[in-house]
């Protein structure tokens, strides 16, 4: 699978709480999750976020409570893909189940700023900041990981193999 889009870029230990705010928790609507996606550390992401966009950030994407509606609101904001150094690793778990998908990758990182075009082949990890040319090696998920991935999410995978 391949994705392509402008980049909006976060500093370290970006938490749930600033992906999606609890405030907003009461409801399981997907697109209601994505018009409040990132209000309370950027503004402006939901107004500027275009269907296919990536997330770059540094250290601990996801951090703090366990809530799977912070990647269902990122990706129903229509975030194709979130790059950081790392994650929180219940927000790596709760981002497969849901089918959005996230790479590590500190060079990329390092690399890429706001605003940058990046595509990425996630099947074999390589990512490429088409506004600079610089390539960068991520390690790809394992071919399970990227079925349920590619399937929409671990739900979604099931009922596939169930034949629903």
């Amino acid at each position: 699978m391949k994705v392509r889009g402008n980049v909006f870029r976060y500093k370290s230990d970006v938490d749930t709480d600033v992906i999606i705010p609890a405030r907003y928790l009461n409801t399981t609507s997907e697109a209601e999750l994505a018009s409040h996606c990132m209000e309370d550390i950027d503004k402006d992401f939901v107004k500027k976020v275009q269907k296919g966009d990536i997330i770059v950030a540094e250290d601990n994407f996801g951090c703090g409570s366990s809530r799977e509606h912070a990647p269902i609101a990122i990706k129903a904001s229509g975030v194709s893909l979130v790059i950081a150094n790392s994650f929180a690793r219940i927000f790596y778990r709760n981002s497969i189940n849901i089918g959005l998908p996230i790479l590590e990758c500190p060079e990329a990182v390092q690399n890429i700023k706001a605003g940058d075009v990046v595509s990425c082949d996630l099947t074999k990890g390589e990512i490429v900041n088409e506004t600079t040319g610089k390539k960068f090696q991520a390690e790809p998920f394992p071919p399970f990981i990227q079925n349920i991935i590619d399937k929409g999410g671990l739900i979604a995978s099931l009922k596939a193999k169930a034949g629903k």
